[in-house]
């Protein structure tokens, strides 16, 4: 007998760092940061990125870090 997966509608719901198990979100994945931020640079809502509160704070760090050395600009392009 095929076994169904179970809780697929739980996971929809979670947050894409969550869903990874990721610990900490780097600055330095740059590929990862522009994903959280609009054109103009500014940084999405957590209803509009789907983080949860811990990777909205720590997502809003990285992309301050990642300014401040020149891996992301201020403004947008």
């Amino acid at each position: 007998m095929a076994q169904r997966k179970r809780f697929a509608r739980q996971d929809k719901n979670r947050c894409r760092f969550c869903r990874s198990r990721r610990k900490k979100i780097d600055y330095k994945d740059v590929s990862d940061l522009e994903k959280l931020s609009t054109s103009q640079g500014k940084l999405f809502s957590r209803k509009r990125s789907g983080n949860c509160a811990k990777h909205q704070r720590q997502a809003k760090q990285a992309i301050k870090r990642a300014r401040y050395i020149a891996l992301l600009s201020y403004t947008g392009e």
